[in-house]
């Protein structure tokens, strides 16, 4: 079932504008808020092995997408079009993080970005070569997370001191015992499996006061796709994304020693609460050098991410200079010490 929405001024297709967080007309200007809009009917169940072509209601043309496409585009006419019969049941979103970021406004962004690369070829940096730029609601499970934290360790404390022409080292022991529990919010790991998951990391963080009770309209103009991995399937890697934040937690609680020596980490992490959000990404593809290039923009934050070329050239002229800077600083200590280096 292929969604469109029809201005109700001209009849053309809408689309949603990042700009006005409403449904936009992009034919006579006419714009429309999403709550006014009904709910499309989500009740209905998506079968794995339904069709994976669709007519455009539009102007007929065949639609064919993959099965994890949720939100498109007719290849035709150029209308945004949603599945929803491919957001439904367990696959209905529960929150929505809008666009608020246009394209042309990535798009500017991005070769503002690609200019300030010190270390990247000059023709990386006039940024002339995008190959592609796509909007695309990418699935996260978010999760609340509750951790049961028990350490036993060996703390010691080593002072130093002089009696007359003896000096003194005193070592001593103690006992740190800790329980500690530690709720986390909204940490999300993306349920793609096209997506790459440190890219998608990156980008974070996200500003999750602005997520959005999830309506179809705010997917149309984009792309979107439906999750590939469970909340249960993906438990073992929000479990260690937020590991490195509970040691730095637990060591915060055993300062003042010199050392500690941790004999027991016992770490019980428990889902309190998990759910499906999409959140907006722009991907933008960059043809340089025979080599495509990825990079993605929090579509919130405008935030960039990704692996630019290196300029070998630069690189080396950089280094020369921090170690010609070293020289000269050394030289001028020497100098001031009354010596010389070579």
């Amino acid at each position: 079932m292929l969604v469109h929405y029809k201005c109700p001024n001209c009849g053309a297709d809408m689309g949603f504008d990042s700009a006005s967080g409403h449904l936009a007309c992009d034919s006579c200007g006419h714009e429309e808020h999403i709550d006014t809009f009904d709910d499309v009917n989500i009740t209905q169940s998506f079968e794995e092995d339904e069709a994976k072509e669709y007519h455009c209601e539009n102007c007929g043309a065949v639609v064919l997408t993959d099965a994890d496409t949720t939100a498109t585009s007719c290849s035709f006419c150029g209308a945004g079009v949603v599945l929803a019969d491919r957001l439904s049941g367990e696959l209905a979103p529960a929150k929505v993080i809008p666009f608020t970021i246009s394209k042309e406004e990535a798009m500017q962004a991005f070769k503002k970005w690609c200019k300030n690369g010190r270390l990247t070829p000059k023709g990386f940096m006039t940024a002339d070569r995008v190959k592609n730029i796509t909007g695309m609601y990418v699935p996260f499970w978010m999760y609340d997370l509750d951790n049961d934290v028990e350490v036993k360790a060996t703390g010691t404390k080593v002072r130093t001191y002089r009696r007359g022409d003896y000096r003194y080292t005193e070592t001593k022991y103690y006992r740190v015992h800790r329980d500690i529990d530690i709720s986390y919010l909204k940490v999300p790991v993306d349920a793609s499996e096209k997506m790459d998951d440190e890219l998608m990391d990156k980008l974070e963080p996200y500003d999750y006061n602005k997520l959005e009770g999830f309506k179809t309209p705010y997917l149309a103009g984009y792309l979107a796709e439906k999750y590939n991995y469970t909340d249960d399937e993906l438990f073992d890697r929000v479990k260690a994304k937020i590991r490195g934040f509970l040691d730095t937690y637990i060591g915060s609680t055993v300062r003042g020693y010199t050392s500690v020596n941790y004999e027991q980490k016992n770490i019980r992490t428990k889902k309190a609460n998990s759910y499906y959000v999409l959140l907006p990404v722009w991907m933008v593809y960059y043809d340089f050098d025979k080599q495509e290039h990825t990079f993605a923009m929090n579509g919130q934050t405008g935030k960039i991410v990704g692996k630019p070329p290196l300029s070998y050239s630069k690189a080396a002229l950089w280094l020369s200079g921090i170690a010609g800077g070293s020289f000269v600083l050394f030289k001028t200590i020497a100098i001031m010490l009354g010596g010389d280096i070579l």
